[in-house]
């Protein structure tokens, strides 16, 4: 009789912690995006920046 009545409350449980953290694993891979954008432009930046130096200096 007793588990009838924490039957609920184990669900409740169980789905509260489950959807916390599918919220937690979508804002590190949102955070690991945004990382991700802002390397890849750092480097194209300064891959272009050597390349002008390189090239650049010689006209």
């Amino acid at each position: 009789m007793m588990t009838k009545r924490y039957f609920p409350l184990a669900i409740i449980a169980l789905l509260s912690t489950s959807l916390a953290s599918c919220e937690l694993v979508q804002g590190i891979f949102k955070a690991g995006v945004w990382t991700g954008v802002i390397v890849v432009v750092l480097v194209l930046a300064l891959l272009i920046w050597l390349i002008s130096r390189i090239f650049g200096g010689r006209s």
